[in-house]
């Protein structure tokens, strides 16, 4: 199926998919590369060097590292996951992750390089302020955009003192789910315990948020996020690579604050299975597998070894899980699982579970849900190691690789049908971020090590 506009503005959260699987013969190849003219034209070189984009497409650079913003800090750098949500009179939000630590330059961060804008904020808004008066520089800005106009209206700093916010995920409650990738323990440099996750209305109000670490959620190496709508419950993944793909089922739905059970996926009747796949020959793509879901205790995991308990109790191990997003295909819910160095050739792999129609009730028990590999091409020129991925007003999937510099923005036809979306110039590092405008209009991503946000434009409707 081939979703419409009209679905696909229906919910940043809940987003329907028509893909039909990519499965093959020969595992190696999921299905062939097409010439990019086939669906928007061939990429054609930017005069000014930053990306490449089909004829009829164009970009404007809307947030750069070390610009004043708003409220008067500056950009952050290394900009990475971000999420959109509707704004006030039809515009867009986006809340924008920044992968920093606490002992990076301090010009990356948004108080300046001598800090001197530190004092602006309130102890209340900053999570960890060091040990010596150097906070961590992670965090997230929020950014209100007008794609009428296709103009910056205004951008701020929404969460300070945290560390490595690599990606996240949208809810559909209206808030994004920032994630840290790191779990540094407080007592040297950092005042406080990383490796949490924190969560950020999508407003302009209230900015920079009161921290709170969703200590329930776990404490583990965090990258990504998404939702199932019918319950609130939280699917998480692990980047690191012998990691978990868990499952967060909170005690009061859309309160995530509120605390909640947290689980780790297994594949039923195989404990401990490695989904990694790393000798070729373990895992087939299309294979449907039954799950089911193993409490885990102590998550805020003091030795960092919650990913290790959860593999000796029976959980599933996965390479590197990062991005990860939840959709519908005919009412079915779907979600898929990018796992970044996966696979024989570690290229990466995209998984795909199936929720139970009675997910995180006792009558899964009965009806369990399934997970299946999507995707492993094994083969760089077709994909090189998928990060962050979100899903196209017409249904496509876009994938952003994480590779060795010369990355592209992938699109995947729900026939299965690979293409190239668009290519970074720079040669300077991973495309991340990736997401549309509520209105279908725009689509933004990151250039993360050049610290730029883009807004794309171009005849989308090509592809609805």
């Amino acid at each position: 199926m081939t979703m419409s506009r009209r679905g696909f503005l229906g919910s940043a959260a809940a987003i329907s998919l028509g893909f039909g699987g990519l499965g093959c013969a020969n595992r190696n190849v999921i299905a062939p590369a097409i010439p990019t003219w086939r669906w928007f034209g061939p990429l054609l070189d930017d005069p000014d060097g930053i990306i490449a984009l089909p004829e009829g497409f164009s970009y404007r650079v809307i947030s750069r590292q070390g610009e004043t913003m708003s409220d008067g800090f500056f950009v952050p750098a290394r900009h990475d996951g971000m999420g959109t949500f509707p704004g006030p009179d039809g515009m867009t939000l986006l809340v924008r992750n920044h992968e920093l630590a606490l002992d990076g330059d301090a010009a990356d961060g948004a108080f300046g390089a001598d800090l001197r804008l530190l004092s602006r904020l309130d102890a209340s808004q900053l999570y960890d302020g060091g040990t010596s008066g150097v906070p961590a520089f992670g965090g997230t800005t929020t950014l209100l955009y007008d794609t009428v106009g296709q103009r910056l209206v205004s951008h701020h700093l929404s969460l300070a003192g945290t560390v490595w916010n690599c990606a996240g995920g949208p809810t559909p409650w209206g808030s994004w789910v920032s994630c840290e990738e790191n779990t540094e323990r407080g007592g040297d440099r950092f005042a406080r315990d990383h490796g949490y996750n924190f969560e950020v209305p999508a407003g302009l109000h209230g900015l920079p948020v009161r921290p709170e670490p969703l200590r329930e959620m776990g404490r583990f190496v965090h990258e990504a996020i998404a939702v199932h709508p019918p319950t609130s419950i939280v699917y998480q993944t692990e980047d690191i690579s012998d990691g978990l793909i868990y499952r967060f089922i909170p005690k009061v739905p859309g309160q995530l604050a509120r605390g909640g059970r947290l689980q780790a996926l297994a594949v039923r009747d195989q404990p401990s299975l490695d989904m990694r796949n790393f000798d070729g020959r373990d895992i087939e793509p299309g294979v449907a597998m039954d799950v089911e879901w193993i409490d885990l205790d102590e998550v805020e995991a003091p030795d960092d070894d919650l990913r290790y308990r959860g593999f000796a109790a029976g959980a599933a191990r996965f390479a590197r899980g990062e991005g990860i997003f939840y959709g519908e295909r005919d009412g079915r819910g779907e979600v898929y699982i990018a796992c970044t160095n996966g696979g024989e050739a570690r290229k990466g792999q995209i998984w795909r579970y199936y929720p139970s129609a009675q997910e995180g009730m006792p009558g899964e028990r009965d009806q369990p849900g399934s997970i299946e590999l999507f995707v492993e091409p094994n083969d760089g020129t077709i994909i090189e190691n998928a990060d962050n991925i979100t899903v196209a007003p017409w249904g496509d999937l876009v994938v952003c690789e994480d590779g060795t510099g010369d990355d592209y923005l992938i699109g995947i036809t729900p026939a299965g049908e690979i293409y190239k979306l668009a290519r970074n110039l720079t040669g300077n590092g991973e495309f991340a971020g990736a997401c549309f405008s509520p209105d279908g209009s725009t689509f933004f991503v990151n250039m993360q090590l050049d610290g730029w946000t883009l807004a794309i434009t171009g005849p989308w409707g090509a592809r609805l």
